[in-house]
């Protein structure tokens, strides 16, 4: 009787194992700190039919390509033992203080019981540290709004200057443009007598309004005087 009890009760406890069921929850994807400062991580999960050992684990800690957990004898990390909310949620958190940057990567909680197969991680958030960017000159923002409105008139002025010499040149270029024609067409009438072309001018006038019959009767009439004085 008492071997039919035993075995009755493994049964059960086999059959209530096998009804464990792990249910994940959102995780906060990302998450950035600054170097040396604190990072609180997250991860939330239901379960039914049981309880589940949660680890958390990070890929920094990786060997030969299997996630190891974190060092909880490190000063600088702190790990609760679960909180299980009204909604029937168990979240862990992970305090890490005076973060590195080599702390960067992500971290996950590790859900382990006999009854998974196989074993459940949570979706985990990527840690990245960041160092922050130093100043090199420690200005104001009136200082930057000066500094912005002296290179805009240094601009202007610079427009301005190299537009009144570009207008400068071209006005130089037209008079000498100019000249130039000017002194050609001096030339054109260089070495010219004035005389000889007025009279050159008036002899073809004056052929041109007696006509070549007029000079025909001329001829014709100096032949008769010429004939008349003969003896």
């Amino acid at each position: 009787m008492v071997a039919v009890t035993f075995l009755f009760l493994c049964f059960w406890a086999a059959g209530d194992l096998s009804r464990i069921q792990v249910t994940q929850e959102p995780d906060r994807p990302s998450l950035k700190v600054q170097l040396s400062h604190t990072a609180s991580l997250r991860c939330c999960y239901s379960v039914t039919g049981g309880a589940v050992d949660t680890t958390w684990v990070t890929s920094p800690h990786m060997v030969n390509g299997i996630l190891r957990g974190v060092d909880c004898r490190d000063n600088r990390v702190t790990v609760d033992g679960g909180n299980l909310t009204a909604a029937g949620v168990m979240c862990h958190t992970l305090i890490l203080r005076e973060v590195r940057l080599n702390d960067t990567g992500l971290y996950q909680c590790f859900l382990n019981h006999s009854a998974l197969q196989p074993s459940v991680y949570t979706h985990g958030t990527f840690l990245h540290v960041y160092r922050p960017m130093v100043k090199i000159l420690d200005i104001s923002e009136s200082t930057k709004n000066s500094i912005l409105t002296a290179e805009g008139m240094l601009l202007m002025v610079a427009v301005l200057l190299h537009g009144t010499m570009m207008l400068c040149k071209t006005k130089k270029l037209n008079q000498l443009k100019k000249k130039r024609v000017k002194e050609e067409e001096e030339n054109i009438y260089e070495g010219l007598n004035l005389e000889e072309c007025c009279s050159t001018y008036d002899q073809i006038q004056r052929s041109l309004v007696q006509g070549p019959y007029q000079d025909v009767g001329n001829m014709i009439m100096e032949e008769e005087e010429i004939q008349l004085e003969k003896p």
